[in-house]
């Protein structure tokens, strides 16, 4: 699988795309606290490492660039859910 393959399926995974948006909502009731760049940013890599580990099979371990592709899609997919956040919130007022 190439490189841009890898990253169209790890865009379209859901269990990945259902953990970046629990993340941007536990970042923002924890904001407060916790601040904004570092929660987001560990869970980034957590959810990079996380979600192959969860699909390989037993004892397949994923190969680094499906973790460094991993985190390339998970900044997209934040992006994507921030931008969505940001219109939802413009249209409330």
């Amino acid at each position: 699988m190439d490189l841009l393959q890898l990253l169209q399926s790890q865009l379209l995974d859901p269990f990945r795309v259902g953990l970046i948006v629990a993340l941007m909502f536990t970042q923002m009731r924890t904001a407060g606290s916790t601040g904004a760049i570092m929660p987001l940013a560990f869970g980034v890599l957590f959810v990079a490492v996380i979600a192959p580990m969860t699909h390989g099979g037993v004892g397949l371990l994923p190969d680094l660039r499906t973790f460094l592709v991993g985190i390339v899609s998970n900044i997209i997919l934040l992006a994507i859910v921030y931008a969505i956040r940001a219109v939802v919130m413009r249209t409330k007022g």
